[in-house]
């Protein structure tokens, strides 16, 4: 894989970190978590492909063990506020001199300077701060945040691989490590670079919810059907708009122009007049045949066996028939070969990971002990 060889070592945290490091995993490096003493028995989420070590950082002698694994990794990961990882003595300055091969990855919420840097967060927070949560809502209605996908995911997690990946490759030439400071208020933001870029040339002159991408357009929202199901409308361009009027049975003289914006209103009301009199099935054998830009509004379960998702392998099921989508993007040469065992228990590698990165048995002995580290070697079935 794309990876291969490539080591990180990821400090427990929530969603955005431990979906950085599956990213990295699923496409081949190795990677370790060390989780929090005193969490075993938690689940573990977006763990897949990574291995467990749980290991105290808030005793001297644990963060000595967290310096010595990090003379031996590629890629250290970690999701905490700005000054934590320096008052545990475990900043860029000192591991970077030990290892300054290392790739030191800050993910958080507002970044390792300014006023808020010290601040706590979660994704509506920063989605808020980088100015994008305004532009999304129904008109008339408060902002809504899309789920925690915007800041947590896109902003945070994704955009932070992105900068491990750049940064892995600066260093083929330089040979030398660096800092990534990856927050989520400035990811969120430069996702919305086309709303920024787009200011001046009309899109977005009406209040929130009138335009002509955020929901104000009939070709360009969703509408209810018959059997209480949805389906999404995307029909922009003129061709594509001609063949949504035809699938609804319309007359395109018997309407208004497509980009009369103050009829907007009535023509959604049409549309969603029509949309109610068949069911999301009906509606798909119309428009599954032609370029509409309409398709139905899949639940999570749907998506997984959809005809098209499933010609693609879109989705993989793990060795606990839990379903989940696979990697992406699909490498022709290399391509993600994302674990199918269950992922791990908390704790569940300490010993192995350690004696890999050259602790030996009577180092472990004394580390467990002195309650530095804890195991949780799942016991074989007979």
């Amino acid at each position: 894989m794309a990876l291969k060889g490539v080591r990180v070592v990821e400090l427990a945290g929530l969603a955005p970190g431990p979906f950085c490091g599956m990213v990295l995993a699923d496409f081949g490096a190795q990677v370790l978590r060390v989780d929090r003493v005193g969490s075993l028995g938690d689940v573990s989420q977006l763990a897949r492909g990574k291995r467990s070590l749980v290991l105290d950082l808030k005793r001297a002698q644990g963060a000595a063990v967290l310096r010595r694994l990090c003379t031996r990794a590629d890629v250290l990961l970690e999701p905490f506020r700005r000054g934590v990882m320096e008052k545990l003595q475990l900043g860029p300055e000192i591991l970077l001199q030990e290892n300054p091969k290392l790739i030191y990855a800050r993910l958080s919420g507002f970044g390792q300077s300014g006023r808020f840097s010290r601040k706590a967060g979660h994704d509506i927070n920063y989605l808020a701060l980088s100015g994008v949560l305004s532009k999304i809502g129904r008109s008339g209605d408060n902002p809504y945040a899309p789920l925690n996908l915007l800041a947590d995911f896109g902003g945070g997690g994704l955009m932070c691989a992105l900068g491990i990946l750049m940064a892995l490759f600066e260093r083929t030439r330089s040979g030398k490590g660096q800092v990534i400071d990856a927050n989520m208020v400035e990811g969120t933001a430069y996702l919305s670079s086309f709303l920024w870029k787009t200011q001046n040339v009309g899109l977005w002159e009406q209040p929130r919810g009138q335009n002509l991408l955020d929901g104000g357009a009939p070709f360009y929202t969703t509408y209810r059907t018959a059997d209480g199901q949805f389906m999404a409308v995307g029909a922009i361009e003129p061709q594509f708009y001609r063949q949504l009027i035809r699938g609804l049975g319309l007359k395109s003289e018997e309407l208004p122009k497509q980009m009369s914006m103050t009829d907007w209103p009535e023509m959604k009301k049409r549309f969603a007049d029509v949309f109610a009199k068949k069911t999301k099935a009906e509606w798909c054998q119309i428009f599954d045949g032609i370029d509409a830009c309409v398709t139905p509004v899949l639940t999570l379960e749907e998506a997984a066996c959809h005809d098209h998702n499933r010609e693609r392998g879109s989705f993989m099921t793990d060795e606990e028939q839990h379903v989940s989508p696979r990697p992406a993007p699909l490498l022709s040469n290399t391509p993600a070969a994302p674990s199918a065992e269950r992922d791990p228990f908390v704790g569940e590698h300490t010993e192995d990971i350690l004696k890999e990165f050259g602790f030996n048995q009577e180092e472990i002995d004394q580390l467990r002990s002195d309650r530095i580290i804890e195991s949780n070697k799942p016991k074989a079935h007979l």
